[in-house]
């Protein structure tokens, strides 16, 4: 799929994008019963998604920027299958984007989210990466 290396190399691209001096971020990768259980207790949502993240503000007045990102690969691997793209491509979209959402963007829900400017971000930061 993806290695430890790659992944940690996509989020530095999208922090040094975004021009974010610092930051402290946890990827985690959680399967579909764990991703069910954080999107229903944090979102109120049911059953699993691709990514969730937790921005959890800035280490200090000039501190680091903190956060938490969950991806479900078995999700992203569906995601995939339905874009047609391959399952590298779209764990390290979902790496960007819950890298982005971290940071602070955000973006509409429904069909003009991959309209909005953070999508159009994602998707250069993405393509830089691949």
């Amino acid at each position: 799929m993806v290695s430890r290396a790659r992944v940690r190399e996509t989020a530095v691209a999208t922090i040094r994008a975004e021009r974010v001096r610092e930051a402290m971020l946890s990827i985690t990768f959680v399967g579909r019963a764990a991703m069910s259980e954080l999107n229903r207790r944090y979102l109120g949502h049911h059953g699993p998604t691709d990514v969730i993240s937790f921005g959890l503000g800035r280490s200090g007045k000039r501190g680091a920027v903190v956060g938490d990102i969950y991806i479900c690969p078995e999700v992203a691997r569906d995601n995939a299958k339905r874009q047609h793209v391959p399952i590298g491509e779209e764990v390290l979209r979902l790496v960007v984007h819950g890298t982005l959402h971290v940071l602070g963007p955000d973006h509409p829900t429904g069909a003009s989210r991959t309209a909005s400017p953070m999508w159009r971000r994602q998707e250069r930061i993405l393509a830089r990466v691949l």
